[in-house]
């Protein structure tokens, strides 16, 4: 394939992922008064009291839900799009092991979204509530605010829960190796460490709360990657002693 084809060939498969997302959209929008409801009533403070500031902020928070529930739903397939699309450049081994990658990436996802809500989210919210009570202040949220303060917590940890797999994926189709994870570790820990205090309120332990896991997760994506390019190397050399004893046949 020229490079017209490969370029031709992703922008299907990014316009079958959109339509995707956008059908699953509209089946969030049935889903998100459930889950604004459950949200709402599971928050960490029994007192939270939601304002709207806007004609606007209501009708806001419904499409934003609807979008997550709906980008939730279309990892799977946008994961099986991104292995269809690398799929001619496998072996037949390598495409039966990357995808087996597509259930595991809605697993890791939620799992991120269980640790980000159930761990890091009440942490944070918790910090900023004892600082408004010891200055004073009545606490009144927005619910545009108080929803994006939550989401930009849940969805960045979420998907940096994908990266063991992307990762491990990455190394199978021969874009990664270990050698180059570990010349990008100390970059890869700052960031990781980065994040971790952006998204958690200004202590020693909270900020270890969050990074710590991500630099594990980090760490066993390297070992990951190790065991996934042992397996790659193999199966290059037995393709190349098979092709070779063909032409000593021929």
């Amino acid at each position: 394939m020229s490079i017209w084809d490969h370029i031709g060939e992703l922008r299907k498969r990014i316009i079958y992922s959109a339509v995707v997302l956008v059908l699953g959209l509209v089946a969030g929008l049935f889903f998100a008064q459930p889950v604004f409801d459950y949200l709402v009533q599971a928050a960490p403070s029994e007192d939270l009291s939601l304002k709207v500031f806007s004609p606007w902020d209501a009708i806001g928070i419904y499409m934003k839900l609807a979008f997550v529930i709906s980008f939730v739903a279309a990892i799977p397939f946008t994961f099986y799009q991104l292995w269809l699309f690398v799929r001619p450049a496998l072996g037949p081994k390598e495409r039966k092991a990357t995808l087996r990658f597509i259930p595991y990436a809605l697993l890791m996802f939620l799992i991120g979204l269980a640790f980000s809500y159930f761990v890091v989210f009440p942490m944070a919210y918790q910090f900023t509530d004892k600082v408004a009570k010891s200055m004073g202040l009545e606490q009144m949220y927005g619910v545009t605010q108080y929803f994006t303060f939550l989401l930009n917590i849940l969805l960045p940890i979420s998907l940096l829960f994908e990266l063991p797999l992307l990762i491990l994926f990455l190394t199978r189709i021969g874009i990664l190796n270990p050698q180059l994870l570990k010349k990008m570790r100390r970059l890869a820990w700052f960031i990781l460490i980065f994040i971790g205090v952006v998204v958690t309120p200004p202590d020693f332990i909270s900020d270890s709360l969050v990074a710590i896991p991500l630099i594990l997760l980090y760490e066993f994506s390297v070992l990951l990657s190790v065991s996934a390019h042992r397996k790659r190397l193999a199966a290059k050399s037995a393709r190349e002693a098979a092709f070779e004893e063909e032409t000593l046949d021929d």
